[in-house]
């Protein structure tokens, strides 16, 4: 190894571009004491993803339980509303990536968002999976009871059961499950590419509506209307993404209730869902 440096923007695990004596570059992803299987589910997922040919991910060199070693994409955000090409081609490639459909909502294994498991059970039922698998199993954790009060808890379970009123009926598809604007890099070559997933069959929107209540001064309007080129999403799809992300939403304050930042930027959030489908 010639020199190994700490990238920025992970939250949970510490990752490091790492150039080896022959100049070639590496990322390695590594963190104490993970649950055993966390980065083999993730090297999954990139495999996953990377077997379509809409989306690239980079390609896995090693796995343990300790550690992540993959081959080594733009080690920065590749562009901004600057460069909407960009974005255009990030949004058909998500969109190609969501156009297969899967027979059932889930994975055939449990995996990780953040440290906290995911639960991924094989359901018929998009509803039935959303609701227990994404929403209410968030509400015993810690967390999100230290930030919740008795009667915001009460709401996001009658939210649950209202989903079929609340959604329209949509395909499983291959998400990635924790798409955030920074999960969104470039191969050497330009092409759209994915890191850290949490995949599983479940709703397009779970993906889109995670990077457009993300997607601050970063994401440009023109990556949702190069996305419905590809594959048009259910009328009325902005005004539930906060709905669909309240999944993510919970997932945040499970991790981090001491984390201040992260309260102001949650709360409003899910007080609108609980405010506008409570």
């Amino acid at each position: 190894m010639r020199e190994a440096r700490r990238l920025t923007g992970g939250d949970i695990h510490a990752t490091w571009l790492v150039t080896r004596q022959d100049g070639s570059q590496v990322v390695v992803k590594t963190t104490a004491g993970v649950p055993p299987g966390m980065f083999a589910a993730e090297a999954e997922g990139l495999a996953a993803i990377a077997s379509g040919d809409a989306m690239a991910a980079p390609r896995v060199l090693a796995v343990s339980d300790a550690h992540l070693v993959m081959e080594a994409f733009v080690p920065r955000h590749p562009g901004d509303v600057e460069r909407p090409e960009f974005w255009e081609r990030a949004g058909r490639a998500l969109a190609g990536m969501h156009q297969p459909r899967g027979e059932r909502f889930g994975w055939h294994r449990d995996g990780w968002l953040g440290i906290l498991p995911q639960r991924n059970g094989w359901s018929a039922d998009g509803y039935e999976f959303y609701a227990e698998r994404r929403l209410l199993r968030y509400l015993p954790e810690p967390g999100v009871r230290a930030v919740l009060e008795p009667g915001q808890l009460a709401a996001i379970e009658r939210i649950a059961a209202r989903l079929p009123e609340l959604v329209p009926p949509m395909p499983p598809v291959l998400t990635h499950g924790d798409l955030a604007p920074g999960n969104i890099l470039a191969t050497p070559d330009g092409r759209p590419a994915l890191i850290d997933p949490a995949v599983s069959y479940g709703w397009a929107e779970v993906d889109v509506s995670m990077i457009y209540c993300l997607r601050g001064q970063v994401v440009p309007e023109r990556y949702f209307s190069a996305y419905e080129e590809v594959g048009p999403l259910q009328p009325g799809w902005r005004g539930r993404a906060p709905l669909i992300h309240l999944r993510e939403s919970l997932s945040l304050l499970a991790h981090f209730p001491d984390r201040a930042p992260v309260i102001r930027f949650v709360m409003p959030l899910v007080d609108h869902v609980i405010a506008t489908f409570g």
